[in-house]
């Protein structure tokens, strides 16, 4: 897993480390609340799971779309 990291190719696909940090601790509350990995276990932990879900493009960061603003109708 820390080899993966060795390469910042990682990091800037996701949209650099806020990013990536973000989404690799969202993934890890999700794993610890009882989501199915989407890649092998094989003995890792929660944390080497997430980070190598990222590196396998199964997981990625998306924003929510931009609400559009709400219109006040007047009497």
């Amino acid at each position: 897993m820390i080899e993966a990291l060795k390469d910042d190719k990682t990091i800037h696909k996701v949209g650099g480390r806020f990013k990536f940090t973000s989404l690799v601790q969202h993934r890890v509350r999700e794993l610890m609340e009882g989501a199915r990995p989407l890649v092998e276990r094989n003995g890792r932990s929660d944390l080497e799971v997430a980070v190598q879900e990222i590196v396998e493009d199964k997981i990625s960061f998306e924003l929510p779309p931009p609400e559009e603003p709400k219109r006040v109708e007047q009497e």
